[in-house]
């Protein structure tokens, strides 16, 4: 699916600038920024679910080691 991508001078130029020190075409610079963001997305999202079910268990250790 095709779409239009509308930049300021600044953003542009900082696009075309990140595409050339990395050699790649801003479409790609944009891909991979997309994909990036996407996946620390969904790493936080599994970190949270982890940490929902581990809290619970050593609350109480935590606890005592915050206030050590």
């Amino acid at each position: 699916m095709a779409m239009t991508l509308r930049l300021n001078d600044e953003e542009s130029r900082r696009l075309a600038e990140l595409a050339s020190s990395e050699g790649r075409t801003k479409q790609d610079v944009v891909r991979l920024a997309l994909a990036e963001r996407w996946a620390q997305l969904h790493k936080d999202e599994q970190l949270g679910e982890v940490l929902e079910r581990v809290l619970p268990k050593y609350r109480g250790l935590l606890d005592r080691l915050g206030s050590a």
